[in-house]
């Protein structure tokens, strides 16, 4: 592609095809090299439809194109205000600095750090999408001249068909990324793959893992909404990154209530020594979070786990105008009781003889007990630990 409409025809038809963002912009950027455009780097950014990550995106060098993720945090602080990528998302329109020229002494720290770097020529552009988002493209070069105008005019000419390219690749991003939060890993994965039809279902062996929250309606009834919203958020924080860590898939968050599952991907002890570990790990949590409430005079929390291992059926459940995709089976509904055990037998946290049996953790047996809904006593056995 030697000119510039030659670049724009394949972004709008085979580049848009191939699905591969590292493919689009490596080919995008090596063409206007071959033009004759002194490209040292280009970041193209794109927003997230997601609330926990802010953006992902792509950087191309001569040397190689990669991608990278921003966390939602970082448009609050000062690296985004008043940053190049937010003028053009805020503007919609392009911003050029030629750091060559330019007074840095009181200039944003983007720029301070490209002329560090040996940058001549800034140029931010912005790409705009169907759904009204705009997303923010920056080139830079390390020339002596920087760009001249007419290269940047040949830039600026190519910013709607890179948007028609990348569009599509940002869509998906966002609605994986989407699914992903709300439903977990494999619900998503399930659903990328087209299992969507109501009834559809699979049967899998894994450990289920049940947590609650104590004493949730007292509180309820006492605490500040805001207060409220704050401490179910650390307990969440607490349970769910043990269980993301460790493999599993945090279905539901029922009221005060996580459903998590660990699927038997290879072997029964894979699957309920994660769901240990994801227990032990947020039960170290809660001492660390309760340790840091005594010293500050805070109230301090609790919350008991459950664990089963068993069959269950992994589908879409629901009507015919609202479906969830979730999991049922005996090892659910156990997993719930034994955690509700833990309450009365003033335990932090339980696990059944089919977990216990599978797990390299000290157990201490608690005896045979009645779980509501079973015709027989099962096996419980108690996950210590230390005094927090």
């Amino acid at each position: 592609m030697q000119s510039i409409d030659a670049l724009n025809g394949w972004l709008i038809s085979d580049g848009r095809l191939l699905g591969d963002e590292i493919q689009i912009v490596s080919t995008y950027c090596e063409s206007l090299q071959r033009m004759g455009i002194p490209l040292s780097r280009v970041r193209i950014g794109q927003r997230y439809s997601n609330p926990l990550i802010s953006a992902w995106g792509i950087i191309w060098a001569p040397e190689g194109t990669q991608t990278y993720t921003v966390d939602a945090g970082i448009l609050d602080t000062q690296a985004w205000r008043g940053s190049p990528f937010e003028h053009v998302v805020a503007t919609r329109s392009s911003l050029r600095k030629r750091l060559m020229d330019m007074d840095l002494s009181d200039a944003h720290s983007v720029y301070v750090e490209l002329a560090e770097n040996g940058v001549t020529d800034f140029l931010a552009m912005p790409l705009e999408y169907g759904d009204g988002a705009v997303q923010g493209t920056s080139f830079s070069t390390t020339g002596p001249d920087g760009f001249t105008d007419a290269q940047v005019a040949m830039i600026e000419a190519t910013r709607h068909a890179l948007a028609s390219a990348l569009e599509p690749i940002a869509m998906r991003k966002s609605q994986v990324s989407l699914l992903q939060t709300y439903l977990g890993d494999g619900p998503a994965r399930e659903i990328g793959q087209g299992h969507i039809r109501r009834g559809e279902h699979k049967t899998v062996s894994a450990a289920i893992l049940f947590a609650d929250l104590r004493g949730f309606t007292a509180k309820s009834e006492t605490w500040t909404e805001a207060r409220l919203l704050e401490v179910m958020g650390d307990y969440f924080e607490m349970v769910v990154g043990p269980v993301q860590d460790a493999g599993g898939d945090v279905l539901k968050f029922m009221g005060d209530g996580v459903l998590a599952v660990f699927e038997d991907k290879t072997g029964a002890a894979q699957a309920c020594e994660a769901a240990v570990s994801a227990a032990s790990r947020s039960m170290g949590n809660l001492q660390e979070y309760n340790a840091a409430r005594r010293r500050d005079g805070g109230e301090e929390i609790a919350f008991v786990i459950g664990v089963d291992f068993g069959e269950v059926t992994f589908g879409n459940i629901g009507s015919p105008g609202r479906l969830d995709f979730t999991v049922v089976g005996p090892a659910v509904n156990v997993a719930a009781r034994v955690q509700g055990l833990c309450k009365e037998k003033d335990e932090t946290c339980l696990l059944t003889a089919d977990v216990a049996r599978h797990v390299s953790a000290q157990v201490e047996a608690l005896g045979d007990h009645a779980i509501r809904g079973l015709d027989h006593e099962i096996g419980i056995f108690r996950l210590p630990f230390p005094d927090g």
